[in-house]
């Protein structure tokens, strides 16, 4: 599904035709001990909807900065890093834990599904799981073997326009979750 991960994997993809496996792995980092906290824990309770709003605020607000941040940057070449692999990883991972989006859905839709695979018990736990990380895994791989592979057809105006696309898609959702947040506080 197209949100701040996603954007994230467009503009590693750009060096990087593995971009989108190894963000995928910095994914599950975050992803896959959430999963099993809620299996093992939360989903025997109702998650709080003051809780939902102050990670719909916070997420949001960290969604639009790290817009803002990607804006302010446009137009400055990534230098070599130290480690490009692991800054991926990583790019993964702390896309994935500030999202707020991610966190919503996990403590409300992703819950219910691992009530609906905990009917299989620990065995049908581990399918949904499996199952889940291997779309997760197959999406952003192949989106950014696909970018990586097409970018003899690039030039700066594209990579502006790219780059402005990602920024909209962080700021747009970021806002969007800030609202909805507020939209449910009033509510």
């Amino acid at each position: 599904m197209p949100g701040p991960l996603f954007a994230v994997t467009l503009k590693r993809a750009e060096k990087n035709k593995y971009s989108g496996l190894l963000i995928a792995l910095g994914h599950g980092i975050v992803e896959f001990p959430l999963m099993f906290l809620i299996y093992f824990v939360l989903s025997m309770y109702k998650i709080p909807s003051t809780v939902q709003v102050a990670v719909g605020l916070v997420g949001g607000a960290m969604m639009v900065f790290m817009g803002i941040q990607m804006f302010r940057g446009r137009n400055k070449r990534e230098t070599a890093m130290t480690s490009p692999m692991r800054a991926t990883i990583m790019a993964g991972a702390y896309t994935t834990a500030i999202n707020a989006g991610f966190i919503l859905w996990w403590l409300t839709i992703g819950t219910t599904l691992i009530i609906n695979a905990q009917i299989f018990g620990f065995i049908g736990f581990a399918i949904f799981t499996g199952v889940h990380w291997f779309t997760d895994f197959a999406w952003y791989t192949v989106a950014a073997f696909v970018i990586f592979k097409s970018q003899r057809f690039w030039n700066n105006r594209v990579r502006y326009g790219i780059t402005l696309f990602c920024v909209a898609v962080f700021v747009g959702f970021g806002l969007y979750f800030m609202g909805s947040a507020l939209y449910a506080l009033m509510a």
